[in-house]
């Protein structure tokens, strides 16, 4: 595989995916982890290995300002929610 064949790494997909959201704005991690997988070329239920890493790895952006984990359609601490998530692009202002 080369450099140009190689998958994109999964900080680099979150993001890009966020900044291509729906009309909603949001994506869901569940989305996230199967377009990476996807990236990977595996099979369809290869997703469900990544779901722990996209969490870490939202987080991690979150915390750098390069995306947003909303809970219940509200802003949350990147360091302290629960539950379902949905991620999105930062806010402009």
């Amino acid at each position: 595989m080369t450099t140009q064949d190689a998958p994109p790494n999964l900080d680099s997909l979150l993001v890009e995916l966020c900044r291509h959201a729906p009309s909603r704005g949001s994506i869901s991690p569940i989305d996230a982890a199967k377009a990476y997988a996807d990236s990977r070329g595996e099979d369809e239920l290869g997703w469900r290995s990544h779901l722990t890493a996209v969490r870490r790895a939202a987080v991690r952006l979150a915390l750098d300002g390069r995306l947003v984990i909303y809970r219940k359609g509200k802003v949350v601490d990147p360091t302290d929610f629960r539950g379902v998530y949905r991620l999105g692009p930062p806010s402009a202002d």
